[in-house]
This record gives structure tokens, sequence and C-alpha cells, in this order.
């Protein structure tokens, strides 16, 4: 009884086996490994993209120019680089194996400059006019000084709202000053010698008159 039983488990694990090779066999996907090259030094090209013909981009290379990608047997493999020339590899459709190597070298591809445009100076009758009259923006240093300047630091802080701190530390102020006088009238300053003084003061030195508002020297780095 013993000798069927292990037989009898022996025929289903031999069976299960070659299920699964045969099932291996006609899957279409393999592993498509490999390493990608440089064709005149043989250096590894790090990040290169790895794009399928049917469904996009597979993957990308390390830094030693190693992929690992999924594909189908018949698949059109191409790989594209920004400096290198994209190149192609073609799966062959009657690989019988599981996995499929290859080495793919890659060209240096011609760098592509932007167009300059190159043009006369004005005539010599005219040279004196324009180079006195031409408006030389700022550089960076240039503006940079205006904006440390102390004007411009202070109008800076004027148009900058109050963060999260000072306006906390205003409310609890205002909170003291309000605590401070609970269930009192407030002092007034309307009959006080001193503050008549002060405004009589201030009247004089023309602190009420009204003044222009001074253009913001503040000039943005950007």
């Amino acid at each position: 009884m013993g000798k069927k039983v292990f037989l009898l488990f022996l025929l289903m694990v031999t069976g299960s086996i070659v299920s699964a090779q045969t099932n291996s066999k006609k899957t279409p996907f393999v592993l498509f490994t490999g390493l990608v090259l440089t064709s005149d030094s043989l250096q590894p090209i790090p990040y290169v993209a790895v794009r399928s013909s049917r469904r996009g981009l597979i993957g990308y290379s390390d830094e030693n120019g190693y992929f690992d990608v999924i594909v189908k047997r018949g698949d059109t493999i191409e790989f594209q680089q920004m400096e290198k020339v994209s190149t192609s590899h073609v799966v062959p459709d009657t690989l019988k194996a599981s996995r499929y190597n290859v080495v793919k070298l890659m060209t240096q591809d011609t760098i592509h400059l932007a167009a300059i445009f190159i043009r006369a100076l004005p005539p010599k009758s005219l040279f004196y006019h324009e180079f006195v009259t031409k408006d030389i923006p700022d550089d960076a240093l240039e503006r940079a000084r205006k904006n440390l300047e102390s004007e411009a630091l202070k109008e800076e802080l004027r148009l900058r709202p109050a963060d999260a701190q000072a306006s906390q530390q205003l409310l609890a102020q205002t909170r003291a000053n309000q605590l401070y006088y609970y269930k009192q009238a407030p002092p007034q300053n309307y009959l006080s010698p001193v503050a008549w003084m002060q405004f009589f003061e201030a009247w004089k030195r023309g602190d009420f008159k009204k003044k222009k508002k001074a253009k913001p020297a503040y000039v943005s780095p950007y």
C-alpha cells in the first residue's frame, strides 16, 4: 500500500514538472537582458531608455549599462539616449529559451547648437549716439546692490505680510493691554499737555503736510 502511494505521488510530481516545462515553452514572454556600451571605447552607457514597438517604454539601463526587461518573441526593441544615435534590436520569434542576452553598441550623436544671429554695428556716424543713449540693463551684481539699500529693504519689509510669529506676538500684546485696563476706562490723551505740545511741534515741522509717495527702489532679481 505504501509503495502504491509513493508511485502515485511520484507520477503527480513528474506530471506537474512536465506541465510547467510545457507551459514555459508556450509562453510568448522572454527575459531580455544585456549591456549597452559605447562603440569606440566600450564604456557602459547609463540610463538608456529601452522601448518596445508594442508597449512603449519598458525600462532603463543602470549605472553599469545593464538592463533586464520582459519582452515578447518577435518584438522590436529600441535603445534611445540623448547623446547617442538610437539603435534597435529584433527579438527572434523562433527563440526556444526563456532568456535572451545581447550587447548593444551605440555611437556618439552630433550635437546641434541653437541658432546664433550676428548683427552688424551701426554706422560710424551713429556709433556715438547709440553708445550714449543705449539702455544697458543691470547685471546681477547691480540688482543685488540696489536691493540691499536701506530704503529698498524698508519698502520690502513694509510690503511683506506678517508671518505667524509676528501675528501671534501682536495678538498677545493686544490682549495683554486689554487685560491691563480690564473693567476700567483706558487713559485718553485729549487733555494731556504733553500730547498737545508734541502735536504743535509736529505741526511746525510739517509732519502733517501731504507728501509725494516715493517710488519703491526694489528691483526684482528675476
